[in-house]
Protein backbone atom coordinates (compact mmCIF):
# COMPACT_ATOMS: atom_id res chain seq x y z
CA UNK A 1 0.00 0.00 0.00
CA UNK A 2 1.51 3.32 -1.02
CA UNK A 3 0.64 6.79 0.14
CA UNK A 4 -2.17 8.44 -1.83
CA UNK A 5 -1.15 10.99 -4.43
CA UNK A 6 -2.64 13.80 -2.35
CA UNK A 7 -0.59 12.63 0.66
CA UNK A 8 2.59 12.51 -1.42
CA UNK A 9 1.93 15.98 -2.83
CA UNK A 10 1.32 17.29 0.66
CA UNK A 11 4.65 15.91 1.85
CA UNK A 12 6.52 17.33 -1.13
CA UNK A 13 4.81 20.69 -0.70
CA UNK A 14 5.78 20.73 2.96
CA UNK A 15 9.39 19.95 2.11
CA UNK A 16 9.54 22.54 -0.67
CA UNK A 17 9.17 25.25 1.96
CA UNK A 18 12.45 24.03 3.42
CA UNK A 19 14.27 23.67 0.11
CA UNK A 20 13.24 26.77 -1.83
CA UNK A 21 12.86 29.53 0.73
CA UNK A 22 14.81 32.75 0.06
CA UNK A 23 16.57 32.05 3.36
CA UNK A 24 17.61 28.54 2.38
CA UNK A 25 21.15 27.71 1.42
CA UNK A 26 23.24 24.68 0.57
CA UNK A 27 25.94 23.75 3.04
CA UNK A 28 29.51 23.20 1.93
CA UNK A 29 29.91 20.08 4.07
CA UNK A 30 30.33 16.65 2.39
CA UNK A 31 26.66 15.84 2.93
CA UNK A 32 25.53 18.86 0.95
CA UNK A 33 23.02 19.52 3.71
CA UNK A 34 20.21 22.00 3.14
CA UNK A 35 19.16 24.55 5.71
CA UNK A 36 15.52 25.23 6.43
CA UNK A 37 13.98 28.71 6.40
CA UNK A 38 14.29 31.13 9.28
CA UNK A 39 18.06 31.49 9.39
CA UNK A 40 18.90 27.78 9.20
CA UNK A 41 16.51 26.44 11.84
CA UNK A 42 16.67 22.85 10.60
CA UNK A 43 19.48 21.28 8.57
CA UNK A 44 18.45 18.25 6.51
CA UNK A 45 21.13 16.04 5.02
CA UNK A 46 21.08 15.70 1.24
CA UNK A 47 20.45 11.95 1.51
CA UNK A 48 17.40 12.45 3.72
CA UNK A 49 15.99 15.40 1.79
CA UNK A 50 16.32 13.57 -1.53
CA UNK A 51 14.57 10.49 -0.15
CA UNK A 52 11.65 12.45 1.29
CA UNK A 53 11.14 14.57 -1.81
CA UNK A 54 11.02 11.42 -3.98
CA UNK A 55 8.62 9.63 -1.61
CA UNK A 56 11.18 7.00 -0.60
CA UNK A 57 10.99 5.52 2.93
CA UNK A 58 12.85 7.41 5.66
CA UNK A 59 13.13 6.35 9.31
CA UNK A 60 13.86 8.88 12.06
CA UNK A 61 16.27 7.86 14.84
CA UNK A 62 16.88 9.57 18.15
CA UNK A 63 20.34 10.51 19.44
CA UNK A 64 19.85 10.25 23.21
CA UNK A 65 20.48 6.52 22.95
CA UNK A 66 23.89 7.41 21.47
CA UNK A 67 24.97 9.99 24.02
CA UNK A 68 23.15 8.81 27.15
CA UNK A 69 21.94 5.26 26.51
CA UNK A 70 25.24 3.37 26.20
CA UNK A 71 28.94 4.01 26.90
CA UNK A 72 31.53 4.62 24.16
CA UNK A 73 32.34 2.74 21.92
CA UNK A 74 29.23 0.48 22.20
CA UNK A 75 27.04 3.48 21.46
CA UNK A 76 28.82 4.26 18.20
CA UNK A 77 28.85 0.60 17.15
CA UNK A 78 25.12 0.33 17.80
CA UNK A 79 24.33 3.59 15.98
CA UNK A 80 26.28 2.47 12.91
CA UNK A 81 24.73 -1.01 12.94
CA UNK A 82 21.22 0.39 13.24
CA UNK A 83 21.76 2.80 10.33
CA UNK A 84 23.26 -0.03 8.25
CA UNK A 85 20.20 -2.23 8.88
CA UNK A 86 17.88 0.58 7.79
CA UNK A 87 19.86 1.15 4.58
CA UNK A 88 20.13 -2.58 3.84
CA UNK A 89 16.36 -2.81 3.81
CA UNK A 90 15.79 0.02 1.38
CA UNK A 91 15.17 2.98 3.68
CA UNK A 92 17.21 6.02 4.64
CA UNK A 93 18.13 6.58 8.31
CA UNK A 94 17.64 10.09 9.67
CA UNK A 95 19.36 10.41 13.03
CA UNK A 96 18.27 13.63 14.72
CA UNK A 97 20.39 15.86 16.96
CA UNK A 98 21.23 19.49 17.64
CA UNK A 99 24.83 20.38 16.82
CA UNK A 100 26.29 23.79 17.63
CA UNK A 101 22.78 25.21 17.94
CA UNK A 102 21.48 23.77 14.65
CA UNK A 103 18.87 21.00 14.59
CA UNK A 104 20.08 18.31 12.19
CA UNK A 105 17.98 15.62 10.52
CA UNK A 106 20.44 13.07 9.17
CA UNK A 107 24.00 12.78 10.52
CA UNK A 108 27.24 11.73 8.84
CA UNK A 109 29.80 9.36 10.42
CA UNK A 110 31.86 12.20 11.85
CA UNK A 111 28.81 13.69 13.58
CA UNK A 112 27.76 10.29 14.95
CA UNK A 113 31.23 9.75 16.36
CA UNK A 114 31.28 13.23 17.88
CA UNK A 115 28.03 12.54 19.75
CA UNK A 116 29.29 9.13 20.87
CA UNK A 117 32.54 10.46 22.32
CA UNK A 118 30.92 13.46 24.01
CA UNK A 119 28.45 11.12 25.69
CA UNK A 120 26.48 12.65 28.53
CA UNK A 121 28.27 15.97 28.07
CA UNK A 122 25.72 16.53 25.32
CA UNK A 123 22.49 17.94 26.75
CA UNK A 124 19.60 15.51 26.84
CA UNK A 125 17.02 17.42 24.84
CA UNK A 126 13.26 16.98 25.10
CA UNK A 127 10.75 19.24 23.34
CA UNK A 128 10.87 21.85 26.12
CA UNK A 129 14.68 22.14 25.80
CA UNK A 130 14.89 22.71 22.04
CA UNK A 131 14.71 26.52 22.06
CA UNK A 132 17.26 26.83 24.86
CA UNK A 133 19.81 24.51 23.20
CA UNK A 134 19.40 26.26 19.84
CA UNK A 135 19.57 29.76 21.32
CA UNK A 136 22.73 28.94 23.29
CA UNK A 137 24.44 27.32 20.31
CA UNK A 138 24.73 24.08 22.26
CA UNK A 139 24.74 20.38 21.44
CA UNK A 140 21.60 18.39 22.12
CA UNK A 141 20.83 14.67 21.99
CA UNK A 142 17.14 14.42 21.13
CA UNK A 143 14.75 12.31 23.18
CA UNK A 144 11.58 10.74 21.82
CA UNK A 145 9.57 13.96 22.10
CA UNK A 146 12.18 16.16 20.39
CA UNK A 147 12.86 13.59 17.67
CA UNK A 148 9.15 13.26 16.94
CA UNK A 149 8.87 17.05 16.71
CA UNK A 150 11.64 17.38 14.12
CA UNK A 151 10.54 14.29 12.18
CA UNK A 152 7.05 15.73 11.83
CA UNK A 153 8.44 19.11 10.80
CA UNK A 154 10.21 17.65 7.77
CA UNK A 155 7.61 15.04 6.84
CA UNK A 156 9.07 11.80 8.24
CA UNK A 157 6.15 9.63 9.43
CA UNK A 158 8.03 6.82 11.20
CA UNK A 159 10.47 6.88 14.11
CA UNK A 160 12.14 3.80 15.61
CA UNK A 161 13.63 3.90 19.10
CA UNK A 162 14.44 1.79 22.17
CA UNK A 163 12.16 2.44 25.11
CA UNK A 164 9.88 5.42 25.50
CA UNK A 165 9.41 7.48 28.65
CA UNK A 166 6.28 7.27 30.74
CA UNK A 167 4.63 7.93 34.06
CA UNK A 168 7.22 7.45 36.80
CA UNK A 169 6.48 5.24 39.76
CA UNK A 170 4.56 7.31 42.31
CA UNK A 171 3.77 9.67 39.44
CA UNK A 172 0.29 10.21 40.88
CA UNK A 173 2.04 12.12 43.68
CA UNK A 174 5.03 13.66 41.91
CA UNK A 175 3.33 14.36 38.55
CA UNK A 176 6.59 13.17 36.93
CA UNK A 177 5.33 12.26 33.45
CA UNK A 178 7.55 12.09 30.39
CA UNK A 179 6.92 14.58 27.60
CA UNK A 180 7.13 11.58 25.25
CA UNK A 181 3.52 10.82 26.13
CA UNK A 182 2.10 14.27 25.41
CA UNK A 183 4.12 14.40 22.19
CA UNK A 184 2.52 11.14 21.08
CA UNK A 185 -0.83 12.80 21.74
CA UNK A 186 -0.19 15.79 19.49
CA UNK A 187 2.33 14.76 16.82
CA UNK A 188 1.29 12.39 13.99
CA UNK A 189 4.40 10.22 13.92
CA UNK A 190 4.40 6.44 14.35
CA UNK A 191 6.85 5.36 17.06
CA UNK A 192 8.15 1.79 16.83
CA UNK A 193 9.52 1.00 20.27
CA UNK A 194 10.77 -1.70 22.61
CA UNK A 195 7.96 -0.78 24.96
CA UNK A 196 7.98 1.12 28.25
CA UNK A 197 10.97 0.80 30.55
CA UNK A 198 10.38 -1.41 33.58
CA UNK A 199 11.61 1.37 35.88
CA UNK A 200 8.38 3.24 35.06
CA UNK A 201 4.73 2.70 36.00
CA UNK A 202 3.54 0.80 32.93
CA UNK A 203 -0.21 0.55 33.79
CA UNK A 204 -0.46 4.29 34.48
CA UNK A 205 1.57 5.06 31.35
CA UNK A 206 -0.88 3.11 29.19
CA UNK A 207 -3.79 4.88 30.89
CA UNK A 208 -2.19 8.25 30.17
CA UNK A 209 -1.67 7.35 26.52
CA UNK A 210 -5.34 6.40 26.28
CA UNK A 211 -6.26 9.82 27.70
CA UNK A 212 -4.06 11.42 25.06
CA UNK A 213 -5.87 9.52 22.32
CA UNK A 214 -2.81 7.54 21.24
CA UNK A 215 -3.31 4.25 19.39
CA UNK A 216 -1.12 1.66 21.18
CA UNK A 217 -0.34 -1.70 19.58
CA UNK A 218 1.87 -4.67 20.39
CA UNK A 219 3.64 -6.68 17.69
CA UNK A 220 2.71 -10.38 17.60
CA UNK A 221 1.63 -10.44 21.25
CA UNK A 222 -1.46 -9.64 23.30
CA UNK A 223 0.56 -8.30 26.21
CA UNK A 224 2.38 -5.00 26.18
CA UNK A 225 6.16 -5.59 26.44
CA UNK A 226 8.25 -4.08 29.24
CA UNK A 227 11.48 -3.28 27.38
CA UNK A 228 13.72 -5.78 29.19
CA UNK A 229 11.03 -8.45 29.36
CA UNK A 230 8.37 -9.81 27.00
CA UNK A 231 5.56 -9.31 29.47
CA UNK A 232 4.34 -6.50 31.71
CA UNK A 233 1.08 -7.87 33.04
CA UNK A 234 -0.79 -5.28 30.94
CA UNK A 235 -3.01 -6.23 28.01
CA UNK A 236 -2.15 -4.41 24.79
CA UNK A 237 -5.04 -2.27 23.48
CA UNK A 238 -4.32 -3.42 19.92
CA UNK A 239 -2.31 -6.16 18.22
CA UNK A 240 -0.61 -6.30 14.82
CA UNK A 241 0.98 -9.46 13.48
CA UNK A 242 2.69 -8.31 10.29
CA UNK A 243 4.45 -5.20 9.01
CA UNK A 244 1.60 -4.88 6.50
CA UNK A 245 -0.97 -4.65 9.30
CA UNK A 246 1.15 -2.05 11.08
CA UNK A 247 1.54 -0.06 7.86
CA UNK A 248 -2.24 -0.03 7.31
CA UNK A 249 -2.69 1.24 10.87
CA UNK A 250 -0.18 4.04 10.30
CA UNK A 251 -1.64 5.05 6.94
CA UNK A 252 -5.18 5.10 8.37
CA UNK A 253 -4.02 7.38 11.18
CA UNK A 254 -2.41 9.73 8.66
CA UNK A 255 -5.31 9.75 6.19
CA UNK A 256 -7.84 10.46 8.94
CA UNK A 257 -5.66 13.34 10.17
CA UNK A 258 -6.25 12.37 13.78
CA UNK A 259 -3.37 14.58 14.81
CA UNK A 260 -1.93 12.04 17.26
CA UNK A 261 0.86 9.53 16.98
CA UNK A 262 0.90 5.73 17.16
CA UNK A 263 2.97 3.56 19.49
CA UNK A 264 3.85 0.05 18.32
CA UNK A 265 5.83 -2.06 20.81
CA UNK A 266 8.06 -5.00 19.82
CA UNK A 267 8.97 -7.62 22.50
CA UNK A 268 12.55 -8.49 23.41
CA UNK A 269 14.12 -11.52 21.64
CA UNK A 270 13.59 -14.81 23.50
CA UNK A 271 17.31 -15.35 24.03
CA UNK A 272 17.49 -12.25 26.22
CA UNK A 273 14.16 -12.47 28.01
CA UNK A 274 15.65 -14.87 30.61
CA UNK A 275 17.45 -11.88 32.09
CA UNK A 276 14.08 -10.33 32.89
CA UNK A 277 13.76 -11.51 36.50
CA UNK A 278 17.38 -10.60 37.24
CA UNK A 279 16.90 -7.13 35.78
CA UNK A 280 13.58 -6.60 37.58
CA UNK A 281 15.21 -7.42 40.93
CA UNK A 282 18.00 -4.95 40.14
CA UNK A 283 15.41 -2.32 39.24
CA UNK A 284 13.77 -2.64 42.65
CA UNK A 285 17.15 -2.24 44.35
CA UNK A 286 18.04 0.78 42.22
CA UNK A 287 14.67 2.41 42.93
CA UNK A 288 15.25 2.06 46.66
CA UNK A 289 18.74 3.57 46.34
CA UNK A 290 17.35 6.49 44.32
CA UNK A 291 14.79 7.23 47.04
CA UNK A 292 17.47 7.07 49.75
CA UNK A 293 19.70 9.47 47.81
CA UNK A 294 16.76 11.73 46.89
CA UNK A 295 17.49 11.39 43.16
CA UNK A 296 14.42 12.66 41.33
CA UNK A 297 13.31 14.32 38.07
CA UNK A 298 15.55 14.14 34.99
CA UNK A 299 18.40 12.66 37.04
CA UNK A 300 16.41 9.60 38.10
CA UNK A 301 16.21 7.61 34.86
CA UNK A 302 19.95 7.88 33.95
CA UNK A 303 20.84 6.89 37.54
CA UNK A 304 18.50 3.89 37.49
CA UNK A 305 19.69 2.64 34.10
CA UNK A 306 23.35 2.95 35.10
CA UNK A 307 22.79 1.32 38.48
CA UNK A 308 20.75 -1.54 37.01
CA UNK A 309 23.52 -2.22 34.52
CA UNK A 310 26.06 -2.29 37.39
CA UNK A 311 23.90 -4.59 39.52
CA UNK A 312 23.37 -7.03 36.66
CA UNK A 313 27.01 -7.12 35.63
CA UNK A 314 26.27 -5.63 32.25
CA UNK A 315 23.36 -7.94 31.43
CA UNK A 316 20.91 -5.06 31.07
CA UNK A 317 23.20 -3.24 28.62
CA UNK A 318 23.65 -6.39 26.53
CA UNK A 319 19.89 -6.87 26.58
CA UNK A 320 19.32 -3.23 25.64
CA UNK A 321 21.72 -3.34 22.69
CA UNK A 322 20.25 -6.62 21.45
CA UNK A 323 16.74 -5.23 21.73
CA UNK A 324 17.62 -2.10 19.79
CA UNK A 325 19.14 -4.13 16.95
CA UNK A 326 16.20 -6.57 17.04
CA UNK A 327 13.74 -3.74 16.52
CA UNK A 328 15.29 -2.78 13.22
CA UNK A 329 15.61 -6.36 11.99
CA UNK A 330 11.98 -7.02 12.87
CA UNK A 331 10.86 -4.00 10.89
CA UNK A 332 13.08 -4.64 7.86
CA UNK A 333 10.16 -6.02 5.84
CA UNK A 334 8.10 -2.90 6.39
CA UNK A 335 11.02 -0.67 5.45
CA UNK A 336 11.79 -2.56 2.24
CA UNK A 337 8.15 -2.53 1.18
CA UNK A 338 8.23 1.24 1.27
CA UNK A 339 5.01 1.58 3.27
CA UNK A 340 6.62 3.86 5.78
Amino acid sequence: MAFSSSSALSRISNLSRHFHSPNSKTSDDPQGAIDAPGGGLIKISSEVSAAISRGHPVVALESTIISHGMPYPQNLETAKEVEAIVRKNGAVPATVAILDGTPCVGLNEEELERLSILGNRVQKTARRDIAQVVASGGNGATTVSATMFFASKVGIPVFVTGGIGGVHRHGEQTMDISSDLTELGRTPVAVISAGIKSILDIPRTLEYLETQGVCVAAYRTNEFPAFFTETSGCKAPCRVDTPEEAAKLIVANMNLELGSGILIAVPIPNEHSAFGSLIEKAIQTALQEAREKNIVGNAETPFLLKRVNELTGGASLASKKSKTIHLFRTWSAALSLGFL
